[in-house]
């Protein structure tokens, strides 16, 4: 129960972050482009691999590593968002912007899963 709790304390600190980190970049370099959601998403993967990294090689327990990926990352990251802001990018004729915005969230996800899980298993 304790660690239920938890998890939703996290995912409201995560939800929070996502949200200020957003409107900050947003704020600092407007346009189309989702630049806030696609930090976030990039840092969210960094975190999630390097706590999955710090749990499988340095013996963080499953418990913190559960609050920090289900509950933190779970909802500083948002796949919800990244969906509509594509769509919207393609309903604003910014197709070219889509496709990259879709390629460098996958390509830069999973270089900063990877640069996580190794940091975190050195």
């Amino acid at each position: 129960m304790i660690t239920l709790l938890a998890v939703g304390a996290a995912a409201a600190v995560g939800a929070v972050a996502r949200y200020v980190l957003d409107q900050y970049v947003q704020y600092r370099s407007p346009g189309l482009f989702p630049r806030g959601i696609w930090l976030v998403n990039i840092t969210g993967s960094f975190v999630l691999g390097l706590v999955v990294g710090l749990g499988a090689r340095h013996g963080l327990p499953p418990h913190v590593v559960t609050i920090v990926s289900a509950g933190f990352c779970g909802a500083y990251t948002t796949f919800s968002t990244f969906s509509y802001d594509l769509v919207h990018l393609c309903e604003k004729g910014q197709v070219r912007e889509s496709l990259w915005y879709a390629g460098a969230s996958l390509a830069m996800g999973l270089a900063a899963a990877a640069a996580g899980l190794t940091l975190g298993a050195l």
